[in-house]
């Protein structure tokens, strides 16, 4: 079994090799540990560091969010063939000697995505700061909810391992940010998600995050990737609870109207609710009708995920080319050869019998 440890950087050069050397090689269940450190455009010698501590460095331009290195890091690892990959912040918070811990729930298959909670034992509460620490429970709720009720404590964490199941089966969009928008949509997809209480340091000890560095910021990008996530994984719940408020809203000016009327035997002063209430009523049942087509369009979206899932799988566990396919350019143009060759050859064979065709 081979563990792939995916590390995204930004300017992490006083605290990359502590991580990268802090990953353990020695997991009971795991024969094989590649460490791979995703340079999102550093400035600092980050990418040197991480390579002197024996890591694989992959180098970014930067700007893309930290959405796009995630995805770049997980192409990577199923290249490489993992069949477990772990992902964890390169600025220290996190204890590398951790992983242990955090995969074993996938050696023992009991999960398919397991992530670190930093709420679930109030013993193992991080000291941050109290808008912060708000604001992950404000999101964790709405996650929550949107997922059917579940229980998580901590759906922000970039502390988390997947197992090949849920590395097939994951498909992501946001470029911000990659925490919210994994839960939900491995959750649809039906996987094992375990929480396992860590310990983790609240407060960088260098540097500022370049996600939690302003609340607003952080808040007006993560929205709207759970918005569409919502939208494309449960398009029903989502256009029906908007028609649902709008029906409600006509029906109950709707049924004023009528009842001031049975009572008063006219509709002043208020039948301008008249038009009002037909208005949100028909509002109400066109969205609805587009609650059904686009519950219609999440059908069609399962089966592509289906499809893609299927390519993944196959794409990603077809066996690595040995090194000797490409030694010198020589042995690389050897079977074009051969096949030049064999074209030139059925050519031949090809107008040799159509000439003595032609001259019978």
């Amino acid at each position: 079994m081979k563990l792939v440890v995916t590390i995204p950087a930004l300017n992490e050069e006083k605290t990359i090799a502590q991580v990268v050397r802090g990953v353990p090689r020695d997991i009971p269940g795991i024969d094989e540990v590649e460490v791979i450190v995703v340079n999102d455009g550093s400035s600092d010698n980050t990418p040197i560091e991480a390579a002197d501590a024996g890591a694989i460095v992959i180098n970014l331009p930067g700007g893309g969010g930290l959405g796009m290195v995630f995805r770049t890091g997980f192409e990577h690892a199923m290249r490489r063939g993992a069949d477990y990959i772990v992902n964890i912040d390169g600025d220290g918070q996190f204890n590398s000697g951790d992983i242990a811990k955090l995969v074993r729930p996938l050696l023992d298959d009991q999960a398919d995505f397991v992530t670190c909670s930093r709420f679930a034992d109030p013993a193992l509460r991080p000291q941050m700061p109290v808008v912060k620490y708000l604001g992950n429970q404000a999101v964790t709720r709405i996650i929550n909810w949107v997922c059917g009720g579940t229980c998580f404590t901590d759906v922000s964490c970039g502390f988390r391992a997947f197992n090949r199941e849920a590395a097939y089966r994951l498909t992501l969009f946001g470029r911000f940010t990659y925490t919210q928008e994994t839960f939900i949509d491995l959750f649809a997809k039906g996987l094992r998600i375990v929480e396992v209480p860590l310990k983790v340091r609240g407060v960088r000890e260098h540097g500022k995050s370049r996600i939690a560095r302003s609340i607003f910021k952080y808040a007006s990008n993560s929205f709207p990737i759970i918005l569409r996530a919502m939208r494309d994984i449960q398009p029903l719940k989502f256009f029906g609870g908007i028609a649902l408020f709008l029906g409600l809203i006509g029906m109950l000016s709707g049924g004023f109207m009528a009842g001031w009327y049975l009572w008063h035997r006219r509709t002043g002063p208020f039948t301008s609710l008249i038009p009002v209430s037909g208005i949100f009523l028909t509002l109400g049942f066109e969205i609805f009708v587009l609650a059904l087509l686009a519950d219609m369009l999440g059908r069609h979206r399962r089966i592509s995920e289906e499809l893609l899932y299927l390519a993944r799988k196959r794409t990603y566990q077809m066996p690595r080319l040995p090194r000797l396919m490409t030694v010198t350019p020589e042995v690389d143009r050897e079977p074009l050869r051969a096949i030049a060759q064999q074209w030139d050859l059925e050519n031949e064979t090809e107008t040799t019998t159509t000439r003595a065709a032609a001259n019978r």
